[in-house]
């Protein structure tokens, strides 16, 4: 997973992404977007999301992005999946695949005037 930082304006409604890179056990990359995807924005580091942060997910995928080949993304504002205050949220990523289901920090964003 690629670890970003962005701001966006709170007047804003626009899809906020996390790179993702998805390997197997075996380190063979693999297509994450058969599998369910969600998104937490935390106020704090050390506060862990709970059931009731998650946000429903869509996948994109970056062809030309060898690196990080897909990206999941919530529509963050007014109007949107989750509408955020004014103020800086760690991002995290759920990935629900069987038997894993990983949660990853994503990354941070700032939400500004």
């Amino acid at each position: 997973m690629g670890y970003s930082a962005i701001q966006i304006s709170g007047q804003s409604l626009q899809y906020v992404g996390v790179p993702v890179k998805a390997l197997l056990t075996t380190g063979v990359p693999f297509d994450p977007t058969g599998d369910p995807v969600a998104m937490a924005f935390m106020p704090q580091a050390t506060q862990a999301p709970g059931s009731g942060d998650w946000k429903t997910a869509i996948w994109a995928t970056r062809a030309s992005d060898i690196i990080f080949p897909y990206a999941a993304l919530c529509l963050v504002g007014p109007g949107g999946t989750i509408e955020l205050d004014l103020g800086t949220y760690y991002m995290y990523v759920k990935v629900t695949d069987n038997p894993e289901i990983p949660v990853l920090l994503g990354g941070i964003l700032g939400i500004t005037t």
